[in-house]
């Protein structure tokens, strides 16, 4: 009889891909059963003598980890399609295969930047609490008043398929043109938009919208700087959606308290959760959601069950639905 390899899961996860892992009766599986992250001590302790792990964006497994769990370790399979929060160095040199849930998120996340996008442009958050204070009294002509799309520039940093997805949705309200930056042209996904390839500082003096959906590496890190924000227009509306990291948040708040940029809207932030008592959260023009791009049933289910194939064919030493090339 085929001896069961240990799994250790450090969140509960949906249950179809909890499902595609029993079923495969191959795994003897652990869980921690809560949404609240798990604790330091629990994680090294349950990840132990692991044949597998099955983590998410928000669990550093470091050197740390990796010692705990011991040499039987052979794959990590992470519910996410970012990977910045795995040492990957370390895991590389160990010989352990990594699993990641790309594309299978693009359309969740581009409908929340453009709901994003258009929430703190339109100033809806703010427009709500005005209803529930008693601030809506009657109408008056500039009253509320926010910015639209239509003949608008939009600058897309990071054209990949998260970017396209967005400027494929926003393109029907009418944007006049597309810029977009990143580390060289990609004439091919620029096509549909027929979108423009600028340098980045070029993008911020001339978007009315910019959108970031680009990836986190020694590049990104604090791109979206006060050098950055002064450069763009008093009446632009800043969004991140990619990595909390790629803006240095304390040069943001001083553009957006100071009138330097009109608006910004932040699905990521550093770190997360962010404090409640955090600067950004007493800007009006400032809208902050708690990272919940891919936050559709259908998205997190097929997440969840790709992430758990990703496990099972690391664990046989099968080719992976999504694997990460390291």
């Amino acid at each position: 009889m085929q001896q069961l390899q240990k799994v250790f899961i450090t969140r509960r996860i949906p249950q179809e891909g909890l499902r595609v892992l029993s079923q495969a009766a191959v795994c003897d599986i652990k869980e921690w059963n809560s949404d609240e992250p798990i604790p330091r001590a629990e994680l090294l302790k349950g990840v132990a003598g692991a044949h597998g792990l099955l983590c998410i964006l928000s669990d550093k497994v470091n050197k740390e980890v990796l010692d705990a769990a011991g040499p039987d370790l052979k794959v990590i399979s992470t519910l996410s399609v970012g990977f910045d929060h795995l040492a990957l160095e370390d895991i590389k040199k160990r010989g352990i295969r990594v699993g990641y849930t790309p594309d299978v998120l693009t359309d969740a996340t581009a409908e929340l930047s453009v709901a994003l996008l258009l929430a703190t442009s339109r100033r809806f958050p703010e427009a709500v609490q005005e209803v529930k204070n008693g601030g809506w009294k009657s109408w008056a002509p500039e009253w509320m008043c926010g910015y639209g799309l239509s003949k608008s520039t939009v600058g897309i940093i990071g054209l990949g398929r998260i970017g396209q997805a967005i400027g494929r949705r926003l393109k029907p309200f009418g944007v006049r043109k597309f810029l977009y930056s990143g580390r060289q042209p990609r004439p091919e996904c620029a096509a549909e938009l027929q979108a423009e390839y600028v340098p980045l500082d070029k993008l911020a003096e001339e978007s009315d919208f910019v959108v970031v959906s680009c990836s986190l590496n020694s590049e990104t890190d604090g791109m979206c700087n006060k050098d950055f924000f002064s450069k763009m227009k008093k009446t632009a509306v800043f969004v991140n959606t990619s990595r909390g990291a790629v803006v240095n948040q304390e040069d943001l708040y001083k553009a957006l308290d100071s009138g330097q940029i009109a608006a910004a809207g932040l699905d990521v932030t550093v770190p997360e959760p962010l404090p409640v008592d955090h600067p950004l959260l007493t800007l009006k023009n400032c809208v902050i959601l708690p990272h919940i791009g891919s936050a559709t049933y259908a998205t997190r289910n097929t997440m969840s069950v790709l992430a758990a194939n990703n496990l099972l064919a690391g664990l046989r030493g099968e080719p992976m639905p999504s694997e990460l090339q390291l």
